[in-house]
């Protein structure tokens, strides 16, 4: 049974949540994320434990899974991306988000690392396929100078990475938790050709996301012996096609899981 379909069926009896009251009750722009990389057998185990917890699935017009296509910027010298590699406790990340089966409402987002590893997500609506310019960076330029990020202006900012997958978002009282399937990546840019496209194969995305405190999904991975995996849909994704890029935060991922995607 695939991935998608291992998720299907383990929450095929959990009741429905709105796009609307997800938000209302954890749209979560401030949060602590830890993600797990899972093969289908794991997650089924996870959704058996989350039962209990009362888990409700986000639903729009009858569907549960969506397609999510990001593009990642970066300047000419990949800075976002060494920030990353080298685990830089101050750090940022600029994408467009694009919720594909959803109308194509994509959003210009940029993410910011603060103490203690909280996230903060920060966005605003955006025109697919529209280049990064105007009003895109005075929004980037303002939400980089409010983290107090010693960051380049975003006119230096360019296409580097595309990626795309299927999730699927569970509420529970305590924490949102996506499971995301089919992650796949393509270079953008002057790098790109043909062949520069890399996936996961059959393996499940976990992310967490709540306050500072673990979750009640958080802790049933742990049970299982389950550690939060160094994973990054950008970073990860570009040292998997770019092998001349240092990978040490991900080399131990990308050896034992992704290697046999």
């Amino acid at each position: 049974m695939s991935a998608a379909a291992v998720v299907a069926r383990g929450l095929e009896g959990a009741a429905p949540v709105s796009l609307a009251e997800l938000d209302a009750t954890a749209a979560l722009q401030t949060r602590v994320d830890r993600k797990y990389v899972l093969t289908p057998a794991e997650v089924a185990a996870l959704l058996a434990t989350l039962t209990a917890h009362g888990p409700r699935v986000l639903e729009i017009a009858g569907d549960r899974s969506f397609t999510y296509a990001s593009t990642y910027y970066d300047t000419a010298d990949l800075l976002t991306f060494r920030l990353a590699a080298r685990r830089r406790r101050r750090r940022f990340k600029v994408r467009t988000r694009t919720y594909v089966d959803t109308g194509n409402a994509t959003f210009l987002e940029v993410k910011t690392r603060a103490a203690r590893g909280v996230t903060v997500k920060e966005r605003r609506p955006w025109q697919l396929a529209t280049p990064l310019a105007g009003e895109g960076l005075d929004f980037v330029d303002d939400r980089l100078a409010a983290a107090h990020l010693d960051a380049p202006p975003s006119a230096h900012l360019a296409p580097v990475l595309r990626s795309a997958y299927r999730r699927t978002t569970v509420l529970l009282p305590d924490a949102r938790v996506t499971l995301d399937t089919g992650l796949r990546w393509r270079l953008a840019g002057p790098e790109a050709t043909d062949r520069s496209t890399a996936d996961v194969g059959d393996l499940v995305v976990v992310e967490t996301k709540a306050g500072t405190a673990p979750s009640s999904a958080d802790r049933a991975l742990w049970r299982a012996g389950h550690r939060p995996d160094r994973i990054s849909k950008y970073a990860t994704g570009l040292a998997t096609l770019r092998p001349d890029l240092p990978d040490h935060p991900w080399r131990r991922l990308r050896r034992e899981r992704l290697g046999a995607a």
